[in-house]
């Protein structure tokens, strides 16, 4: 989806609205392919699954990014909490980052409690929260911010 004044869906045999409507219902909702060309067929169009399958990998990535600076607007104050449950009879650790009004910012599970853990948590909150870097925030936090710049 190059340049912005560009038509990314160009040369395709869809509208656009359509393409979009499709990303955007199988990325939100747990939808298959089938599921999402039965939809299409009631609403008098056919589009093979396998489309549909396509348009997601082409497009999706580039929404994404699009729209992942407007979806967590965060402040610069984070608290990290960390606690052990049950899921499904299996103890696993919960990682979760919450900013300063209490909104959940990102969450992680994870078998083991450890340093590896702990990073690939602080790193998947960090590229969630679109480059939202706190300013206060747990000492191992400001090192893995240090040491990715």
């Amino acid at each position: 989806m190059g340049t912005q004044n560009q038509n990314p869906f160009k040369w395709r045999h869809f509208q656009a609205d359509l393409i979009l409507l499709c990303i955007r219902w199988y990325l939100r909702y747990a939808l298959s392919y089938r599921d999402l060309e039965e939809m299409i067929a009631e609403r008098g169009l056919h589009v093979d699954h396998t489309t549909i399958y396509r348009w997601v990998q082409r497009y999706a990535p580039e929404l994404e990014k699009r729209c992942r600076p407007h979806l967590k607007a965060c402040n610069d104050s984070w608290k990290v909490d960390e606690t052990y449950i049950k899921i499904k009879k299996t103890w696993v650790y919960l990682y979760r980052a919450v900013d300063s009004d209490g909104q959940t910012l990102e969450f992680f599970l994870s078998p083991t409690r450890d340093a590896e853990a702990a990073k690939r948590f602080f790193c998947l909150a960090l590229h969630v929260t679109a480059g939202c870097v706190p300013q206060e925030c747990p000492v191992v936090l400001q090192k893995i911010i240090t040491s990715s710049k």
